[in-house]
């Protein structure tokens, strides 16, 4: 991860981060992505919150000699060391998800309550204390025409997301835990798991 870079109206005046912001970046920093996913810091919205992070997440798949996206995602810290009325806090968490997905699911009544379900239990198996939750599911269905590059139909499902922090010094759960639904939208296995060829099964191999 490339090291952190400040944004927001306190750090454009030059002024030093609250204590309680140091701690957030000094604990998601300690996070490490698995290596199908590429993180990186990139540049923060200056107007949500007096101090903000953000980090930007890739999901690639091999395809014969090159390497595709197949699932992108953002994930920014907000603080306000004020506290905000509207989050019950002083930071909360805003993610951001997209990722190709099988065109059969666009169909599926329940799917969205599927995917947003991913969240809510990631932060739960992450030990990452949370409340006021929101956010929505979008399917997307599309069909080229013409000359247009990529598969003729495609199906792409957006999560965005929100909630309010308990502990800063828990913040590496809390993008663990974003770690684990871009993962998992990206239809990627679990850790340590191999896919044994188009099938998609996968094996209890261990890498």
């Amino acid at each position: 991860m490339e090291p952190h870079s400040l944004a927001g109206s306190g750090a454009a005046a030059g002024e030093e981060p609250p204590a309680a912001f140091r701690t957030a970046l000094d604990a998601i920093a300690t996070v490490r992505a698995r290596p199908e996913i590429v993180l990186e810091t990139i540049p923060a919205p200056q107007r949500l919150a007096p101090w903000a992070h953000a980090l930007g997440a890739q999901v690639f798949e091999p395809d014969g000699d090159d390497e595709v996206e197949v699932a992108n995602g953002r994930f920014i810290v907000l603080f306000d060391p004020n506290g905000h009325q509207a989050w019950d806090g002083t930071t909360r968490c805003v993610a951001y998800i997209s990722a190709v997905t099988d065109e059969t699911l666009v169909d599926d009544a329940m799917f969205s309550e599927v995917a947003w379900s991913w969240l809510t239990d990631a932060l739960a198996d992450a030990g990452a204390g949370s409340h006021a939750v929101g956010g929505t599911v979008t399917r997307t269905a599309s069909t080229r025409f013409g000359d247009l590059a990529g598969p003729e139909h495609s199906v792409e499902v957006e999560l965005r997301a929100s909630w309010t922090a308990e502990d800063n010094a828990a913040l590496d759960r809390h993008l663990t835990a974003f770690l684990e639904v871009l993962g998992t939208a990206a239809g990627l296995p679990p850790p340590g798991v191999h896919l044994l060829g188009p099938s998609g099964r996968a094996n209890g191999e261990t890498t």
